[in-house]
Protein backbone atom coordinates (compact mmCIF):
# COMPACT_ATOMS: atom_id res chain seq x y z
CA UNK A 1 0.00 0.00 0.00
CA UNK A 2 2.62 2.24 1.08
CA UNK A 3 4.65 1.12 -2.05
CA UNK A 4 1.81 2.29 -4.84
CA UNK A 5 1.27 5.40 -2.64
CA UNK A 6 5.01 6.42 -2.96
CA UNK A 7 4.71 5.80 -6.52
CA UNK A 8 1.35 7.84 -7.01
CA UNK A 9 3.51 10.71 -5.31
CA UNK A 10 6.87 10.30 -7.88
CA UNK A 11 3.82 10.34 -10.91
CA UNK A 12 2.50 13.65 -9.38
CA UNK A 13 5.47 15.25 -8.56
CA UNK A 14 6.25 14.58 -12.30
CA UNK A 15 3.28 15.72 -13.38
CA UNK A 16 3.46 18.91 -11.26
CA UNK A 17 7.43 19.73 -12.75
CA UNK A 18 6.27 19.22 -16.17
CA UNK A 19 2.94 22.05 -15.70
CA UNK A 20 5.60 24.54 -14.29
CA UNK A 21 8.10 23.96 -16.94
CA UNK A 22 5.14 24.20 -20.21
CA UNK A 23 3.30 27.28 -18.09
CA UNK A 24 6.88 28.96 -18.36
CA UNK A 25 7.43 28.34 -22.40
CA UNK A 26 4.06 29.15 -23.18
CA UNK A 27 4.08 32.18 -22.00
CA UNK A 28 7.90 33.06 -23.60
CA UNK A 29 6.60 31.79 -27.15
CA UNK A 30 3.31 33.95 -26.96
CA UNK A 31 5.23 37.15 -26.35
CA UNK A 32 8.06 36.38 -28.93
CA UNK A 33 5.41 35.13 -31.25
CA UNK A 34 3.51 38.92 -31.01
CA UNK A 35 6.54 40.43 -31.09
CA UNK A 36 8.25 38.89 -34.03
CA UNK A 37 5.23 38.70 -36.22
CA UNK A 38 4.98 42.63 -36.09
CA UNK A 39 8.56 43.02 -36.72
CA UNK A 40 8.02 40.32 -39.59
CA UNK A 41 5.49 42.40 -41.02
CA UNK A 42 7.16 45.49 -40.31
CA UNK A 43 10.38 44.40 -42.04
CA UNK A 44 8.60 42.50 -44.93
CA UNK A 45 10.77 39.20 -44.23
CA UNK A 46 9.43 35.84 -45.42
CA UNK A 47 12.09 33.94 -42.79
CA UNK A 48 10.98 35.84 -39.57
CA UNK A 49 6.89 35.25 -40.33
CA UNK A 50 7.72 31.55 -40.73
CA UNK A 51 9.75 31.97 -37.63
CA UNK A 52 7.11 33.84 -35.86
CA UNK A 53 4.69 31.46 -36.34
CA UNK A 54 7.00 28.37 -35.21
CA UNK A 55 6.26 30.32 -32.08
CA UNK A 56 2.62 30.80 -32.87
CA UNK A 57 2.94 26.54 -33.11
CA UNK A 58 4.78 25.91 -30.31
CA UNK A 59 2.48 28.36 -28.01
CA UNK A 60 -0.60 26.02 -28.80
CA UNK A 61 1.44 23.36 -28.92
CA UNK A 62 2.51 23.86 -24.86
CA UNK A 63 -0.97 25.02 -24.37
CA UNK A 64 -1.93 21.70 -25.56
CA UNK A 65 0.73 19.52 -23.75
CA UNK A 66 -0.18 21.31 -20.23
CA UNK A 67 -3.50 19.09 -20.96
CA UNK A 68 -1.96 16.37 -21.58
CA UNK A 69 -0.08 15.83 -19.06
CA UNK A 70 -2.15 14.37 -16.42
CA UNK A 71 -3.83 12.18 -19.39
CA UNK A 72 -2.68 8.38 -19.80
CA UNK A 73 -0.69 7.18 -23.04
CA UNK A 74 -3.17 6.84 -25.82
CA UNK A 75 -4.64 10.56 -25.02
CA UNK A 76 -0.86 11.90 -24.96
CA UNK A 77 0.34 10.23 -28.55
CA UNK A 78 -3.28 11.85 -29.83
CA UNK A 79 -2.38 15.30 -28.66
CA UNK A 80 1.28 14.41 -30.03
CA UNK A 81 -0.47 13.69 -33.23
CA UNK A 82 -2.16 16.72 -33.21
CA UNK A 83 0.69 18.96 -32.41
CA UNK A 84 2.24 17.14 -35.29
CA UNK A 85 -0.57 18.68 -37.65
CA UNK A 86 -0.27 22.02 -36.92
CA UNK A 87 3.68 22.07 -37.52
CA UNK A 88 2.68 20.77 -40.56
CA UNK A 89 0.07 23.51 -41.32
CA UNK A 90 2.73 26.07 -40.37
CA UNK A 91 5.54 24.44 -42.92
CA UNK A 92 2.50 24.33 -46.03
CA UNK A 93 1.77 28.86 -45.09
CA UNK A 94 5.13 29.16 -44.64
CA UNK A 95 5.41 27.69 -48.44
CA UNK A 96 2.29 29.80 -49.21
CA UNK A 97 4.30 32.80 -48.46
CA UNK A 98 7.32 31.80 -50.36
CA UNK A 99 5.30 31.36 -53.72
CA UNK A 100 4.02 34.81 -53.03
CA UNK A 101 7.59 36.33 -52.58
CA UNK A 102 8.73 34.70 -55.66
CA UNK A 103 5.85 36.33 -57.06
CA UNK A 104 6.35 39.97 -55.75
CA UNK A 105 9.53 40.44 -53.75
CA UNK A 106 10.51 42.65 -51.86
CA UNK A 107 13.91 43.80 -50.14
CA UNK A 108 13.49 42.71 -46.09
CA UNK A 109 15.04 44.94 -43.59
CA UNK A 110 18.26 42.73 -42.34
CA UNK A 111 18.17 45.37 -39.79
CA UNK A 112 15.05 44.40 -38.57
CA UNK A 113 15.63 40.76 -39.44
CA UNK A 114 18.87 40.43 -37.07
CA UNK A 115 17.46 42.28 -34.10
CA UNK A 116 14.42 39.84 -33.57
CA UNK A 117 15.93 36.97 -34.70
CA UNK A 118 18.72 37.90 -31.99
CA UNK A 119 16.02 38.24 -29.55
CA UNK A 120 14.10 35.06 -30.46
CA UNK A 121 17.17 32.96 -30.24
CA UNK A 122 17.73 33.77 -26.67
CA UNK A 123 13.97 33.54 -25.97
CA UNK A 124 14.18 29.96 -27.51
CA UNK A 125 17.57 28.96 -25.61
CA UNK A 126 15.67 29.81 -22.49
CA UNK A 127 12.96 27.59 -23.47
CA UNK A 128 15.52 24.56 -24.76
CA UNK A 129 16.98 24.98 -21.11
CA UNK A 130 13.69 24.54 -19.42
CA UNK A 131 12.98 21.84 -21.57
CA UNK A 132 16.07 19.65 -21.53
CA UNK A 133 15.15 17.29 -18.63
CA UNK A 134 11.73 16.44 -19.60
CA UNK A 135 12.83 15.48 -23.20
CA UNK A 136 12.81 11.63 -22.57
CA UNK A 137 9.74 11.35 -20.16
CA UNK A 138 7.17 11.00 -22.69
CA UNK A 139 5.93 11.44 -25.91
CA UNK A 140 3.90 14.49 -24.85
CA UNK A 141 7.19 16.02 -23.42
CA UNK A 142 9.60 14.99 -26.22
CA UNK A 143 7.24 16.19 -28.88
CA UNK A 144 7.48 19.74 -27.09
CA UNK A 145 11.18 19.34 -26.97
CA UNK A 146 11.36 18.60 -30.61
CA UNK A 147 9.20 22.06 -31.06
CA UNK A 148 11.90 24.26 -29.38
CA UNK A 149 15.00 22.45 -30.84
CA UNK A 150 13.02 23.53 -34.32
CA UNK A 151 13.21 26.81 -32.94
CA UNK A 152 16.64 27.88 -32.35
CA UNK A 153 17.41 26.40 -35.76
CA UNK A 154 14.98 28.65 -36.96
CA UNK A 155 16.57 31.61 -35.48
CA UNK A 156 19.89 31.18 -36.65
CA UNK A 157 18.61 30.91 -40.24
CA UNK A 158 17.03 34.03 -39.67
CA UNK A 159 20.40 35.15 -38.88
CA UNK A 160 21.99 33.73 -41.81
CA UNK A 161 19.39 35.33 -44.23
CA UNK A 162 19.93 38.90 -42.74
CA UNK A 163 23.35 38.87 -43.42
CA UNK A 164 22.84 37.72 -46.44
CA UNK A 165 20.11 40.09 -47.52
CA UNK A 166 22.93 42.78 -46.32
CA UNK A 167 25.68 40.99 -47.77
CA UNK A 168 24.12 41.22 -51.11
CA UNK A 169 21.35 43.57 -51.09
CA UNK A 170 18.79 40.78 -51.98
CA UNK A 171 15.63 39.79 -50.63
CA UNK A 172 16.82 36.16 -52.52
CA UNK A 173 18.40 34.87 -49.18
CA UNK A 174 15.05 35.66 -47.50
CA UNK A 175 13.21 33.29 -49.62
CA UNK A 176 15.88 30.38 -49.61
CA UNK A 177 16.01 30.40 -45.98
CA UNK A 178 12.03 30.72 -45.03
CA UNK A 179 12.21 28.07 -48.03
CA UNK A 180 14.73 25.62 -45.68
CA UNK A 181 12.76 26.49 -42.45
CA UNK A 182 9.37 25.15 -44.26
CA UNK A 183 11.61 21.83 -44.99
CA UNK A 184 12.22 21.70 -41.53
CA UNK A 185 9.10 22.46 -40.08
CA UNK A 186 7.32 19.49 -42.56
CA UNK A 187 9.91 16.94 -41.76
CA UNK A 188 9.17 17.95 -38.32
CA UNK A 189 5.88 17.22 -38.21
CA UNK A 190 6.35 14.09 -39.73
CA UNK A 191 8.78 13.00 -37.36
CA UNK A 192 6.11 13.78 -34.41
CA UNK A 193 3.56 12.49 -35.92
CA UNK A 194 5.30 8.97 -36.83
CA UNK A 195 6.38 9.09 -32.96
CA UNK A 196 2.66 9.36 -31.93
CA UNK A 197 1.01 6.83 -34.44
CA UNK A 198 3.73 4.89 -33.22
CA UNK A 199 2.61 5.33 -29.36
CA UNK A 200 -0.47 4.61 -30.26
CA UNK A 201 0.18 1.40 -32.34
CA UNK A 202 1.83 0.65 -28.70
CA UNK A 203 -1.01 1.46 -26.55
CA UNK A 204 -3.63 -0.47 -28.16
CA UNK A 205 -1.97 -3.70 -28.27
CA UNK A 206 -1.44 -3.21 -24.69
CA UNK A 207 -5.08 -2.75 -24.19
CA UNK A 208 -5.81 -6.34 -26.29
Amino acid sequence: MGSCCDDNCVVEALRGRQRATLIKVLWINAIMFVAIATAAFYGKSTALLSDSLDNLGDALTYGLSLFAVSQGPATKARIALFKGGLIFLAGCFVVAQVVYRLVNPVLPSYEVMSVFSLAGLVANGLCLFLLWRHRHEDINMSSVFECSRNDIAANLSVIVAAIGVWAFDSGLPDIVVATLLAALLLNSSARVIRGALTELSNSRNQNN
